[in-house]
């Protein structure tokens, strides 16, 4: 059966460096850092006081009480940028098959502030059960998809993935090949996370993954940098507009790009360790080749993982390497997670909008931070330092990977 094709129609965010789409792409062409000083809770306590928070954002001016008694911080961003991105398509909701039309959205961690505050007011009481009504369905991953759905009436398919930081790519994938095989003719993707709280940055700095740099917030994600110590945690939200493209054709649509291929693996190596040679990754990225009929030779730009730890960049860029080999040294790669930090299961979102600024505007995206590149990476490698380079990006590939071997990959076209 021949596949359909996929295209990209209508796209959205809120993150901490943009409140929008022309935002962010305005502060990732001029390598803006969004981290600073944690101000959701006093983390004075804390090995880790530094976070990419969404900034300038009152829920009650975008919302009724009536809905934000409904909705975690976590879905409030997910509607936000729903919203910008279906406003984007121009979808016109009396014309388009509703029950072609669905959500499939992404978090890794869900309602966890929901989660946090309705079991410390039951401990903090006298140990009557006194839970919210809303408790359960404000907490639970799936109900963004839920809530965008029953924004909009769209009743295809709808649901939520979880795969840790990898969560949105599988999201982006999942949405990509329900169209292509014909489940459906338009899909709201992407992630959301709101992790900025005490039990996240508790449980994240126990495990000495993030970064102490807290007397130098603005730099303390640095992908690539000999003296990177950890990510740095952050919240927001991206959304795209996954349509068919004859469909978007009828309807004369805006296109962005194509959707063109994906890759999954597992490393089956460790728990939260990346394979040291890169396996899982290599061949997440293969797959996605393969699927999308592309060379190694044609891909322009390469949107990294690159957390900023110190076992996970060497592995991604060695990963690389093993695949690409010469081709790997002609091409742009940087890691926008130094400006916007680490959006656990949202990040591959708002990486794929970045891809997607990467084509439209014919403008790479830096890896900003660093000082002195890690010794142990190839100088051949370019990281598109410091600041934005231009270049004709034909194909763009995007990486994200999680805890427990998660690899997933996605690649994107120009038109």
């Amino acid at each position: 059966m021949e596949q359909r094709r996929v295209v990209i129609t209508g796209i959205g965010t809120i993150n901490s460096i943009g409140n929008n789409i022309e935002e962010y792409f305005h502060n990732l062409e001029n390598g803006v850092s969004g981290a600073d000083t944690i101000t959701a809770f006093d983390a004075t306590k804390f090995a880790s006081r530094i976070a990419c928070e969404v900034k300038n954002f009152d829920p009650t001016a975008i919302f009724d009480r009536k809905e934000l008694r409904k909705y975690d911080r976590y879905s409030q961003f997910a509607m936000v940028a729903a919203t910008e991105a279906v406003e984007d398509a121009k979808l016109d909701l009396e014309k388009i098959n509703l029950e072609r039309a669905g959500v499939v959205w992404a978090s890794g961690v869900g309602g966890v502030q929901t989660y946090y505050d309705e079991v410390m007011g039951w401990a903090g009481g006298n140990g009557t059960p006194r839970f919210s009504p809303f408790f359960v369905p404000k907490m639970i991953s799936d109900i963004a998809a839920g809530h965008i759905s029953l924004k909009y009436g769209f009743m295809g398919p709808n649901y939520s993935v979880a795969s840790a930081c990898a969560s949105a790519n599988h999201a982006m994938i999942d949405a990509f090949n329900l169209i292509r095989w014909g489940k459906a003719d338009l899909i709201v993707t992407g992630g959301s996370e709101a992790p900025v709280i005490i039990p996240s940055v508790g449980g994240f700095s126990s495990m000495r993954a993030l970064s102490t740099r807290n007397d130098d917030p603005k730099h303390a994600s640095r992908p690539f940098d000999k003296d990177r110590d950890g990510f740095v945690l952050a919240e927001g939200a991206g959304a795209l507009i996954f349509e068919e493209y004859e469909h978007a054709v009828a309807r004369g649509a805006k296109i962005y790009c194509e959707v063109a291929g994906c890759g999954m693996s597992a490393d089956a190596y460790h728990m939260t360790a990346p394979h040291p040679e890169g396996k899982g990754a290599i061949l997440s990225m293969r797959l996605a080749l393969e699927d999308a009929a592309i060379t190694t030779s044609e891909v322009d730009y390469l949107n990294a993982h690159g957390t900023s730890t110190p076992l996970g960049d060497i592995a991604e860029l060695s990963a690389i390497e093993g695949l690409f080999g010469e081709d790997a040294y002609k091409m742009n790669i940087s890691s926008t997670k130094s400006m916007t930090g680490h959006l656990l299961g949202a990040t591959a979102a708002i990486e794929a909008l970045a891809c997607v600024f990467a084509i439209t505007k014919g403008i790479v995206p830096p890896t900003i931070n660093v000082e002195q590149v890690d010794p142990a990476i190839n100088p051949k490698l370019n990281l598109t330092l410091g600041v934005a380079q231009k270049r004709d990006v034909k194909v763009a590939m995007s990486n994200t990977f999680g805890f427990g071997g998660h690899n997933s990959t996605i690649i994107f076209r120009k038109l």
